[in-house]
């Protein structure tokens, strides 16, 4: 494969900042970190009014949709702007499975149903998610549901944000399908996850009736999952970042002999090496959007390079925030923990490290040694 050299800017823009700006200030109003962890554990992890101040009051549920189908005709660089600040918040709402991978995958369909179904994402009041394991990567196979007479039967474990969606994708080897929450012969049991902020279910189906979208269901499936590894970077990054900017501010103001811990040269070095990973990983999820939003033939080596890098990287800077937070770092009421827990589970959403090198490596034609 060749790389192409198209020269772009992976700066923020203005409208991008702005973008920024508005999110923040909404989420520092209705997603503080003790709004979060009072929903830890509770029987309703997703936050809805979060949600319906997002989309209804600001359309965010349709960044990536066309405006001929009711949405704002974004690209994926404003996406992963608003993915960054949710990172930021560990946000309990369902942007990245909806807004991002479902809304992608229906953007590979063709037909009115699959417009209809675009534009009831796009309005926010209907959300929907791709019927795959979390730990799907781009290029899996479509799970063991089978299709027969307009009807659906078979089990998906490890679906996320499944409990809120109102509309499932089930990929099929007969196409994809969208089944309605409320169809009778869908049955969906919430699993325990690590990252509760992302609740993960198990989704059976009894001869549920579903709706057809296209055929063969793959190209759309790869297409969802490809954007959501790729933005996943994003989310990623507003994780690491929280975790530095509180770490760092952390240190400033504890005193240990008499002197700020962070004047510490083993620590002024730690801190040093956390600033460069998150640097690094700023530049690989930029170029990941930018690389999604030009529609660039290079999208699946971008989406696999940010997660080779991002995932490792977000773990390091969160397992130290936690450290360098000493001992209230290690307590349930401090929320380092949920940027944690979020970081090891973004580690294998959309693939794990290992495949995504694997991948990039076949993709550059990089054998292994």
């Amino acid at each position: 494969m060749t790389i192409q050299s198209e020269q772009r800017d992976l700066l923020y823009s203005e409208e991008e900042e702005a973008l920024r700006s508005v999110v923040r200030g909404l989420l520092a109003d209705h997603c503080d970190a003790t709004a979060v962890l009072a929903r830890i554990g509770t029987a309703q992890p997703h936050d809805r009014e979060l949600w319906k101040a997002l989309t209804g009051g600001m359309g965010l549920a349709g960044l990536l949709v066309p405006e001929e189908f009711g949405g704002q005709g974004a690209t994926h660089r404003e996406a992963a702007v608003v993915l960054e600040e949710l990172g930021r918040a560990v946000a309990p709402v369902p942007f990245l499975t909806s807004t991002v991978i479902a809304t992608e995958a229906l953007l590979a369909c063709e037909g009115e149903a699959a417009a209809e179904l675009l534009g009831a994402l796009a309005s926010g009041r209907t959300v929907g998610v791709l019927t795959v394991p979390l730990t799907a990567a781009p290029g899996d196979a479509p799970t063991d549901v089978r299709a027969k007479d307009g009807t659906l039967s078979g089990r998906v474990t490890g679906v996320a944000d499944a409990i809120v969606a109102d509309v499932r994708l089930v990929p099929t080897d007969a196409g994809l399908f969208a089944v309605e929450a409320t169809q009778d012969g869908v049955t969906v049991e919430p699993r325990t996850s690590l990252d509760s902020t992302r609740p993960l279910a198990t989704v059976s189906f009894d001869n549920a009736r579903a709706r057809a979208l296209g055929s063969p269901a793959e190209p759309a499936v790869r297409r969802g999952l490809r954007a959501g590894a790729g933005l996943l970077a994003s989310e990623q990054l507003g994780v690491a970042d929280w975790c530095l900017t509180e770490t760092v501010r952390y240190t400033k103001e504890r005193n240990q002999f008499n002197r700020p811990v962070g004047s510490f040269q083993s620590l002024k070095h730690r801190l040093a090496q956390l600033w460069l990973e998150v640097v690094n990983l700023r530049a690989a999820a930029r170029n990941a959007a930018d690389t999604l939003a030009a529609g660039s033939a290079d999208a699946d080596v971008a989406a696999s390079l940010a997660q080779a890098y991002a995932s490792p990287a977000t773990v390091h800077i969160a397992e130290e925030a936690l450290q360098l937070h000493g001992g209230i770092g290690m307590t349930w009421e401090h929320p380092v923990h949920l940027y944690l827990k979020r970081a090891k589970a973004d580690s294998i959403a959309l693939g794990t490290v290992g495949r995504h090198r694997e991948e990039l490596a076949a993709l550059v034609n990089l054998p292994a040694p």
